[in-house]
């Protein structure tokens, strides 16, 4: 959702040419797997969705939503990444660490390229068949992760021209994944801004789902002004009920510019026929639809309206959410970052060989680890994570000192100063009192020349 959706011409309510029953593929299931329009985990479990949108490729800071959400409940969250058509592309190490957060957090992926929203009527947009490409390119991080991680292979592929291509194009993108190696479950969004107001997708749905070889395809519908009725919501879910094929609403609001969706009826069905449901969006929205944050400013601890209606209201998050069985026996991570040994490295850096460098408190102080996130010439993106020790803290104080001319022009969830090359950055008044054992994290954008050492990072708590 990034656009204005202009509904040209009336939605006729035509009834589906066919109805269609799908059964499980007859291969033993490696990660989710779809039977008779229903999604399972492999475990065999039925697993129905429930949580957000992160824009996690805008804001690649914000590592610690990914605890945040989970925290509140959603047992899925569905991650806005780029592949460099549009924006700028988020990287095989980067998606690494995005799983590693998500595992560490006991959530579901499901991953998206954002970079074919509105395709056809905006000029910026890029083709499902440069997503697939995408895809393919990051393949071996994704190759192991099945259980764990869904494939949503473009957001909102088509705008309101050329979305007659939807179908060949969803289904040969499918086919290209699928000869790729890719066994995941993929989920493929409707067009016209996602809202398929034309039923584009409702009516060819059941074509893409027999062109992929595996039967593991999710439909996902995006609602916003087109669903502005509770006749509406439910006419358009249950058909796809009753054609025994998948559907999940990838997006939806509580409120847009182009109507007012019945988020009521949207999550009170959904919850009665078992349809996953992810809201738009934890943060960081704007272009006129500010409104739709769900947090303010990332802080889980100030709720927006629309946030407490989703995570704590009737039918909502908290009280509908189930997590994943794959996730069973499997303590939580107290942090919100680090990876289990067997995945790549969640860092890049100009000095790939130096590790984040951390200086262990006494008891009851705190910890401050130091990660260059990303980096290009003569400038770099920085990520320090404070950590309580044993016992609970009301505040922090970190402290390094560059030893190369690097200057800090920019940051984000903290307070920093410098004198000459040594830093000192302070929580801000949201994120200083942390748990024992729990973590934030901070930001900032620097500049660098020829040598980018990772300083040590001290950290005093109060």
């Amino acid at each position: 959702m990034k656009k204005l959706l202009s509904v040209a011409g009336a939605a006729l309510l035509t009834a589906l040419a066919a109805v269609f029953a799908f059964g499980q593929p007859a291969h033993a299931a490696a990660g989710f797997s779809v039977s008779n329009g229903r999604l399972y985990d492999a475990n065999g479990t039925e697993f129905v969705m429930r949580g957000v949108n992160h824009a996690h490729t805008w804001y690649p800071q914000q590592t610690s939503s990914f605890a945040n959400i989970k925290a509140l409940g959603a047992n899925t969250v569905r991650v806005v990444l780029a592949s460099g058509d549009r924006w700028t592309k988020n990287s095989a190490a980067d998606v690494a660490n995005v799983i590693s957060l998500c595992k560490a957090n006991r959530l579901i992926c499901v991953l998206e390229v954002h970079d074919t929203t509105g395709y056809g009527e905006d000029g910026a947009a890029t083709t499902l068949a440069r997503a697939t490409d995408y895809w393919l390119s990051i393949a071996d991080v994704l190759k192991g992760q099945e259980k764990y991680v869904i494939v949503n292979i473009g957001n909102e592929p088509f705008g309101n021209q050329g979305y007659s291509a939807w179908t060949t194009d969803t289904s040969n993108a499918i086919k290209r994944l699928r000869a790729g190696g890719l066994t995941h479950t993929i989920m493929v969004d409707a067009p016209n801004w996602g809202q398929d107001w034309s039923f584009t997708m409702r009516d060819n749905a059941g074509t893409v789902f027999t062109a992929d070889p595996q039967r593991n395809t999710v439909f996902s519908i995006h609602m916003y002004g087109v669903f502005d009725t509770a006749a509406e919501v439910s006419d358009y879910l249950g058909r796809f009920r009753s054609a025994g094929l998948p559907i999940v609403v990838g997006e939806f609001g509580f409120n847009h510019s182009d109507g007012n969706p019945d988020e009521d009826a949207i999550m009170s069905y959904s919850q009665a026929n078992g349809i996953g449901y992810l809201g738009w969006s934890w943060s960081g929205n704007g272009g006129g639809v500010e409104y739709l944050d769900m947090t303010t400013g990332f802080n889980p601890a100030q709720l927006t309206s629309w946030g407490q209606r989703i995570f704590n209201g009737a039918n909502g998050i908290a009280a509908t959410a189930r997590e994943a069985s794959v996730f069973a026996g499997s303590s939580p991570s107290p942090t919100t970052s680090g990876s289990p040994t067997t995945s790549p490295s969640p860092t890049t850096s100009p000095s790939p060989t130096t590790p984040p460098t951390t200086t262990p408190p006494p008891a009851g102080g705190c910890t401050a680890t130091y990660t260059v996130v990303n980096s290009w010439q003569g400038g770099f993106q920085g990520e320090v994570k404070v950590t309580a020790g044993s016992a609970a803290i009301t505040g922090w104080t970190t402290k390094w000192t560059f030893a190369n001319g690097q200057a800090v022009s920019q940051s984000w969830n903290a307070t920093v100063s410098n004198s000459g090359s040594a830093y000192t950055a302070r929580n801000v008044d949201y994120n200083g009192r942390l748990g024992a054992g729990a973590s934030t994290s901070f930001g900032f954008i620097a500049s660098w020349n020829g040598t980018n050492v990772a300083p040590a990072v001290t950290c005093a708590a109060s």
